[in-house]
């Protein structure tokens, strides 16, 4: 079903073209039955929130297209992007699971569409199916992971060139021919410089000595690694 900004709904679970691709939603037919059965859908533009750091969990969102943030926030107002969610990821697993305040708020920044499912519905889903229940279990330990790389990159991360650097290693992922695959760059200076901890003119500045260099290039919101190798020396001097 055709929809705003353009998108293409995915209502019947069971029909979804790339289930099989995300963790969590590769399940036998039985269970995605229930799991469409249980799901509510709602297409979300940007900036919309889905839910607030420090709110009670209601449950979890299925991003079935689109990107998301997650953040949080110091109580001087200094905020972190802690990871930026694409399709197939499960938002506010933590939160649901443990029954304890949303950690992070998770805010769309671009328009998508996204599954929800209430607490309540969950638990009793994963008490009826144990595959649904280690699909959980492996997506909480993925966040577990995910959460130590940004601590790592954070903490132990020298200078504001090295973490710039391998941010866009892991967005522009290598081709078989060894060049790096172009990417359309959706998050703002300002935004990266959160997922940083730095400032936003120290991003724009390392932005234009990386073209400077000729290790990146630019095209409108298109981002292209020139130079792999170069950023790749950039993070391991």
């Amino acid at each position: 079903m055709r929809a705003p900004y353009g998108l293409n709904i995915l209502d019947n679970c069971l029909a979804c073209p790339v289930r099989e691709e995300h963790l969590f939603c590769n399940l036998p037919p039985a269970a995605v039955q229930k799991l469409n059965d249980i799901k509510s859908t709602a297409v979300y533009p940007k900036s919309a929130m889905l839910f607030i750091e420090g709110q009670q969990p209601r449950g979890v969102f299925v991003l079935c297209a689109g990107k998301a943030k997650l953040s949080t926030s110091s109580p001087e107002g200094k905020t972190i992007i802690t990871k930026i969610s694409e399709s197939g990821d499960v938002l506010g697993l933590n939160a649901t699971i443990s029954n304890r305040p949303y950690e992070v708020t998770a805010e769309m920044i671009e328009p998508g569409q996204a599954n929800f499912i209430t607490r309540g519905a969950l638990l009793h889903f994963m008490r009826e199916n144990g595959e649904v229940a280690v699909r959980v279990a492996e997506q909480l330990s993925r966040n577990y992971y995910t959460a130590y790389e940004e601590i790592r990159t954070l903490g132990l991360t020298s200078s504001p060139g090295e973490k710039l650097a391998k941010l866009l290693l892991g967005w522009c992922k290598e081709a078989p021919n060894g060049n790096s695959q172009p990417v359309k760059l959706t998050l703002t200076h300002e935004e990266i410089a959160e997922m940083m901890g730095t400032s936003r003119e120290t991003v724009s500045r390392l932005f234009s000595d990386f073209k400077r260099r000729q290790l990146v290039q630019m095209k409108g919101a298109t981002l292209q690694i020139l130079n792999r190798a170069g950023l790749e020396k950039i993070v391991n001097p």
